[in-house]
């Protein structure tokens, strides 16, 4: 089993070349922000994720995390990694320094979060969760709220979780059914969560609940659902930790991966209700909670990124030490790595190509967050948080099925031992198989992506990002390079199908909504690869302006190389979406259900 090894020169690629992390120094908060400072966070957090959390990845996988008595215990050796991690001050990287955070971009925080995830999912999942909710409270609580509970939270002394789902409501949370009943200040919670990630543990001495409830005068629906702060402790009023609170995990699930995370089924008010308080106003939760549910579907898009990375390590060791037959026409009779066949090399470069292209996607949408929330721009913020707005189901859905994608591949590198539990491979499947389904599904997603995002605006933004990619396009096919040309003639073609398929799509919301749902999902994954192959095209204009420089030639040519491979081998899929999108429903609601 490989170790890992944060792919740093790729990760500077991305962050300084494509997301231009240079430009972000002349955001107002962001004027200490220099290539020097980003390296030092680079370097320290890939040590820590090297040596601190990848080796717990697979002890906690095999022995979990475990229910007792007096709550959940954490698998052996997180609690340790978990107050090294919040004493470096990693959890509040990018958090709000009026609460004790480092206010550093977003872009910065993304980094480390793909190298949290590759180096150990299911411990990666404890800060994520604290992140969007810090995030929610930052926005919508009270002061009062925000002065007891986010120092705590932000500089990680206590985690959080986010609390939706019940037994009868799963991604319909307007069938949510928990009460809240006023009493003074605060509230009395009673009812069942289920599948609540991290929702106990014992590494920090509280734990910070966001949840969904509602007033007995609520009206029903979505319409009815109002935010609260319930934590574990109870605080007295110097802000010390008072009495447990009527909250309690009463069973974890058993689950196909991320065993040492443990996802919980939390009650709330078994005895005399738990103390809860109201975070902005009643009735107006969901809208209070996606500022939550936002933040946790982009860090989750990179968990799929992360995810695909550590398999594709796995698999690229493994390839270059296991012998096993002859190269293709080697007149050698000796036994080869089978890095040197054919469809390995094939199926490595999958890996890479497509790797490359989400960490490119990733982290220009992390310095577009950064833009929307500093610019000093109004508009310039609002054309930021539009393209965010666009593109997170995006970046959840594409990315996280992707790292599916990959990881099963990387099991087929290995063969017949990739499907062994010791070599590793296994795990890395078995765990990003999750992230397609947590934080709404793709299916969610897709529907969000074309239900909402494309009809809210007729389509503007996307038709705004498809000026931009054609720009991109341009550039290339004017070029006097044969190989930067080609590449820019599929990346057009590839953005002429979004833009044919995307008025498709709006014409279809308008005549036949469900032919445009049914094309949802595709039309997802599409405007995932064109997105990807527009980073990778833009990859390869600096890759030739650089190896013109004599610029670290040996990354260059290879940076040259995936964006060829990505272009010619897995961007053609963007062609063969768009005539699945133009067929619309094809036969979906012709048939009965019983005929299913």
């Amino acid at each position: 089993m490989s170790t890992y090894i944060a792919p740093l020169r790729d990760m500077r690629f991305a962050m300084t070349e494509l997301a231009d992390l240079g430009a972000l120094a002349s955001l107002p908060g962001f004027e200490e922000v220099s290539p020097e400072l980003a390296e030092a966070v680079l370097e320290e957090a890939s040590k820590l994720a090297a040596e601190v959390l990848a080796p717990l990845n697979r002890t906690g996988d095999e022995t979990g995390a475990r229910l007792a008595a007096d709550g959940v215990i954490a698998s052996d050796g997180f609690a340790q990694a978990y107050h090294q991690f919040a004493a470096g001050g990693w959890n509040g990287l990018s958090g709000d320094p009026a609460f004790g955070g480092q206010g550093l971009p977003e872009l910065l925080q993304a980094a480390t979060v793909e190298m949290w995830n590759s180096s150990n999912m299911a411990f990666a999942l404890c800060p994520l969760l604290t992140a969007g909710a810090t995030e929610a409270l930052r926005q919508h609580g009270s002061d009062e709220l925000k002065q007891r509970y986010l120092p705590k939270m932000i500089g990680g002394a206590w985690t959080a979780t986010m609390n939706l789902t019940e037994p009868q409501a799963g991604s319909d949370l307007a069938a949510v059914r928990t009460k809240a009943v006023p009493e003074g200040d605060h509230y009395r919670l009673s009812g069942q969560k289920i599948f609540i990630t991290w929702g106990d543990h014992d590494m920090t001495d509280n734990v910070v609940h966001l949840v969904l409830a509602r007033t007995p005068d609520a009206p029903e629906g979505v319409r009815g659902i109002s935010l609260f702060l319930v934590p574990k402790f109870l605080l007295n009023a110097d802000g010390s930790l008072g009495a447990h609170n009527d909250v309690h995990c009463v069973s974890l699930e058993h689950k196909l991966g991320i065993h040492a995370s443990p996802t919980c089924v939390m009650s709330f008010g078994d005895k005399d209700g738990a103390i809860g308080y109201l975070v902005g106003h009643e009735n107006k939760g969901l809208a209070h909670m996606f500022t939550m549910m936002n933040e946790a579907r982009q860090k989750v898009g990179i968990q799929g990124l992360a995810m695909a990375e550590r398999a594709y390590q796995q698999a690229r060791e493994y390839a270059k030490e296991r012998v096993q037959g002859r190269a293709a026409g080697s007149r050698s009779a000796g036994a080869v790595a089978i890095i040197h066949h054919p469809d390995v090399r094939r199926m490595l470069l999958t890996m890479k190509s497509q790797i490359e292209a989400m960490r490119a996607f990733a982290y220009v949408m992390a310095a577009d967050m950064d833009r929307s929330h500093r610019d000093a721009d109004d508009a310039a913020r609002a054309r930021a948080q539009a393209r965010v707005d666009l593109l997170i189901p995006v970046l959840k859905g594409w990315c996280t099925e992707l790292g599916v994608e990959l990881a099963s591949l990387g099991v087929q590198v290995h063969g017949g031992m990739g499907y062994i539990e010791e070599t590793g491979a296994c795990q890395f499947l078995r765990d990003a198989r999750i992230a397609t389904i947590y934080e709404g599904t793709t299916g969610i997603q897709a529907a969000d992506l074309v239900g909402r995002k494309l009809a809210s605006d007729g389509g503007a933004a996307l038709f705004e990002l498809v000026a931009q990619m054609r720009g991109v396009a341009l550039e290339l096919e004017r070029s006097t390079d044969a190989q930067l040309a080609s590449i820019g003639s599929a990346f057009a073609a590839s953005v002429q199908a979004l833009e044919d398929a995307t008025r498709w799509l709006l014409r279809a919301l308008t005549t036949d909504v469900d032919a445009a749902l049914a094309s949802s999902v595709e039309y997802l994954m599409m405007l995932g690869y064109v997105c990807g192959g527009w980073q990778m095209a833009r990859a390869a204009l600096v890759a030739a302006r650089k190896l013109a420089a004599d610029e670290d030639p040996e990354f260059h040519r290879t940076k040259l190389a995936t964006a060829r491979f990505y272009t010619e081998k897995i961007l053609p899929k963007a062609h063969a979406f768009k005539e699945t999108i133009l067929h619309g429903a094809s036969g979906a609601f012709d048939i009965s259900n019983e005929q299913f």
